[in-house]
């Protein structure tokens, strides 16, 4: 099993969940946490089995993901 990196946001209307190191546009929605990561686990399952593993030729990979704040 491979692991991914999962950015999750909270909105007023819900949570939305989409990876990073990944080719394409794969997102997740829920009412919770664990239901829009649950989303983007499917999402991401269905992506790759669809599109074939050079979905996955990310170069350089993502070490990490940082949430910063700027005020501009």
């Amino acid at each position: 099993m491979k692991k991914y990196k999962v950015i999750v946001e909270k909105h007023p209307d819900g949570y939305v969940a989409y990876p990073i190191g990944l080719k394409g546009v794969v997102a997740g929605e829920g009412d919770s946490y664990e239901e829009a990561l649950s989303d983007a686990k499917s999402a991401m399952k269905f992506h790759i089995e669809t599109f074939g593993d050079e979905v996955l030729d990310i170069e350089p990979p993502v070490l990490e993901a940082f949430v910063a704040e700027a005020g501009i």
